[in-house]
């Protein structure tokens, strides 16, 4: 088959490999239909993710069609059109049970494209498939179930749920890419009283319009004054940073209330400042964390109900499988070419040669 191979740092390459088989009893293998990139992804091929071995394939979202399971595998089975979800999860470990599938400690957590060849391929081997793939339901297509994959839970979990929005919370999100604009959508879920974007970006700051922001503000144009202005000189109740810089998350605690709280969304390559001279007194809450992924089942209904943005609120640039080289500089250059999320499917081998 062919796969996204990572090489090194600023190395990959669309070539052959083998292709994927059970290895496990626990495994599926699935024929990718639907795939797309992570901001993590450019993280990894910067060399921001040093655990990422040379030879890996790369990707951890996508839809598909199950087409072989291992003898232990029960909720799915061949034919059955699938989520692929980015994190793994073996079940029976203490933060397993605990449903802080990221953390697991029996091989599952973000292994996919990670320690483990990963979904930017025409077939993915996926480890503890009953709790790691989750069924599509009818009415959802392919393009829209895959931004369920990563960023809606990771928004959803580790933006507003860390950040305990509550209604009436003025909240704001500090960048506006697929994970900022996945954080507003499901913020809505809890009735803020507004929710206001940072961005340097037009284009995303309207498309965060579009999704749900109340407020957008450019980032060199005062969102701090602009936050004060709002809340009578207090400060915003929940600010999520969705960057991944030192400079967001340095804005993001300069803009919370007393008693408020920052969720950090964004993956960072950088250490960044925590300021501590000035929060100590603020009481103040930082969250960070890797998205568990448990609350994929919901979101999956919440989209089945029309509850959730489509991928046409999302989804900017389009391409078969094969030119998922162009796919990486299109979206790793999101200033010049307006990328917010790719999604790639296409032609592919129509039978899948399993080793013996």
């Amino acid at each position: 088959m062919k796969a996204l191979v990572f090489h090194g740092p600023g190395q990959t390459s669309w070539q052959d490999v083998p292709d994927p088989g059970v290895t496990d009893a626990t495994d599926a293998v699935v024929r990718v239909e639907s795939v797309t990139i992570c901001g993590t992804d450019l993280h990894i091929v910067k060399g921001d993710v040093p655990e990422v071995a040379p030879g890996t394939v790369l990707g951890h979202e996508a839809v598909g069609e199950v087409v072989e399971t291992g003898n232990d595998v029960r909720t799915v089975r061949p034919g059955d059109h699938v989520l692929v979800s980015c994190i793994a999860a073996c079940g029976r470990c203490r933060f397993c049970r605990e449903s802080h599938y990221g953390l697991c400690r029996e091989g599952g957590g973000w292994v996919l494209g990670h320690l483990v060849d990963g979904t930017q391929a025409e077939y993915v081997r996926v480890p503890f498939a009953d709790l790691s793939v989750h069924p599509v339901p009818s009415g959802v297509s392919g393009e829209d179930a895959v931004l369920l994959a990563d960023i809606f839970p990771t928004a959803y979990e580790v933006g507003v749920l860390n950040g305990q929005v509550r209604p009436g919370d003025t909240v704001v999100v500090v960048g506006a890419g697929p994970v900022g604009l996945a954080t507003i959508a499901t913020a809505r879920f809890h009735t803020p009283g507004r929710i206001i974007a940072v961005d340097l970006a037009e284009s995303r700051l309207r498309a965060a319009r579009d999704i749900g922001a109340d407020v957008t503000v450019n980032a060199d144009e005062g969102p701090e004054d602009l936050v004060a202005d709002l809340t009578d000189g207090l400060g915003a109740d929940v600010v999520v940073e969705a960057v991944g810089v030192p400079q967001a998350f340095e804005q993001c605690t300069r803009m919370v209330r007393p008693g408020g709280r920052v969720a950090n969304v964004g993956v960072h390559g950088k250490p960044a400042t925590l300021h501590l001279e000035d929060l100590w007194i603020k009481d103040v809450t930082i969250t960070t964390g890797l998205v568990d992924t448990h609350s994929t089942p919901m979101l999956l209904r919440m989209m089945a109900a029309g509850r959730l943005p489509a991928a046409s609120a999302l989804v900017t640039h389009r391409f078969e499988l094969s030119r998922m080289e162009e796919a990486y500089d299109v979206f790793s250059r999101a200033a010049d070419t307006g990328a917010l999320k790719v999604v790639l499917g296409g032609p592919r081998h129509d039978e899948l040669s399993v080793p013996a």
